[in-house]
This record gives C-alpha cells, sequence and structure tokens, in this order.
C-alpha cells in the first residue's frame, strides 16, 4: 500500500512540475518609466495597453532608415490589421533632446496613426534592452512580452501580423524569430 501511494504521489508531483515547467513567465514592460507624447504631456508606461488585446511596441529613430520603411509599410495595411485583430501599434522614438523636435513633423507627414511617444532620455529603451533600432515587440493582452526581432525588411509586417493572431488564439510564439 505504501508503495501505492509513493508511487501515485510521485506521479502526482511528476505531472505538476511539468505542468509548472510548460508554464512561462514572460518579461513585462516596465510600468514606472516616463515618456512624452508628441503634445508634450508626460505619460507613465503602464499606460500602455489595448483594453485585454495585444499590441505591438515599435522603437524607432527619425534617423533610423529600416525605421521608417516599416512603420510606412505598416501605415499601408495598419487600418486592415486593426479591423481583423484589434491590434494596436505604439511606436517610441528615440530620438535625444536635440533630434526630439522632429519627430511630431515626422509623425504627421508621413500620416501615421499610430500612439507615438518620445523616449529622449532613452530610459525606456534601456529598460527594455534595446540597442539596434528598429525593435519591435509583440505584447500580449496580460502585458507580456512575448515576442521581440530587430531589424526590417520588406514583408516582415505580414510576419508580425501573423504572430499577432495567434497571440490573439492564445498560441505560444516564444520560438518564432
Amino acid at each position: 500500500m505504501k508503495k501505492l501511494l509513493v508511487s501515485a504521489f510521485a506521479l502526482l508531483l511528476s505531472v505538476g512540475i511539468l505542468n509548472a515547467q510548460e508554464a512561462k513567465n514572460y518579461p513585462t514592460i516596465p510600468d514606472n518609466i516616463s515618456v512624452k507624447s508628441l503634445d508634450g504631456t508626460t505619460v507613465q508606461t503602464s499606460t500602455f495597453h489595448n483594453d485585454g488585446k495585444p499590441f505591438i511596441l515599435s522603437f524607432w529613430a527619425t534617423w533610423c532608415k529600416p525605421c521608417l520603411r516599416e512603420l510606412n509599410t505598416i501605415k499601408e495595411v495598419y487600418e486592415e490589421w486593426q479591423e481583423e485583430t484589434g491590434v494596436k501599434i505604439i511606436a517610441v522614438s528615440i530620438d535625444d533632446a536635440r533630434a526630439a523636435s522632429r519627430v511630431k513633423p515626422m509623425v504627421n507627414g508621413n500620416a501615421w496613426d499610430y500612439e507615438v511617444y518620445i523616449d529622449q532620455n532613452q530610459d525606456l529603451k534601456r529598460a527594455m534592452n534595446v540597442v539596434n533600432v528598429p525593435h519591435t515587440f509583440i505584447i500580449n493582452g496580460k502585458g507580456e512580452i512575448v515576442w521581440q526581432h530587430t531589424s526590417f525588411v520588406e514583408g516582415s509586417e505580414e510576419e508580425l501580423i501573423e504572430l499577432v493572431k495567434k497571440v490573439m488564439n492564445g498560441e505560444d510564439i516564444s520560438e518564432s524569430k
């Protein structure tokens, strides 16, 4: 009888360990960092959300040609993406104080319909270990960072929306790169 109980306990313990290993501990966006909106208002990163739906967090700079190509390419399909998935894009410029004045005219000139913020002290950039731009993150509805990628090539936007769809369906995309 003791052997049976010990075996049953060992089985339950191993199943529990396996289930615990399957659960992933995803990092989240630091919520205590301030960035500036295009009108100069200070905004806390704790307000970055999409009402329980995934969103895309894109770090960019006015001097970064691949960043501009990425954001302009997504602009062409963004309305469709929103209708289909409800995804939102939050674009964070890492331009410093000298270049920050170019962000708003660039956003307006490109007619980007994204939430855009300026991280001119680069506090958020450092906190999220962003080294190169463009650096794109997918954040799930729980606020967890489930995917990230640097650089942009034509066609990357298609992979990006497919990953967002998978996140919406509860699929694990952490191995997708």
